[in-house]
């Protein structure tokens, strides 16, 4: 499955209104450990078929990077039923990530 682009417009419908778990991941641009991070990402989306996985650039929307709480990137969140079921902050690999979605 594609990585969706997050924004304030879609997040009620992607995020929350999905009936599989959500893997969000924060990032910028400018952000060197986010690059890093963005491959595993989006491996994660290709493979998986039982979770929607969704980018959230910090900087086009810093609504949504408040209302979770965002102060360093990157930072995973997982979501199961619109509520926060993990968080990962900093550079994870594969097998963190596989772990907080069991």
């Amino acid at each position: 499955m594609a990585v969706l682009t997050i924004t304030a417009e879609n997040f009620k419908t992607e995020v929350l209104g999905s009936a599989k778990p959500v893997l969000l991941d924060f990032w910028a641009t400018w952000c060197p450990p986010c690059m890093m991070q963005s491959p595993i990402v989006d491996e994660l989306a290709e493979e998986r078929s039982d979770i929607v996985v969704g980018k959230v650039n910090t900087d086009e929307q810093p609504e949504l990077s408040a209302a979770f709480e965002v102060e360093n990137i990157p930072t995973l969140v997982i979501m199961r039923g619109g509520k926060v079921s993990a968080r990962l902050v900093g550079l994870h690999s594969k097998e963190q990530i596989l772990e907080e979605l069991k």
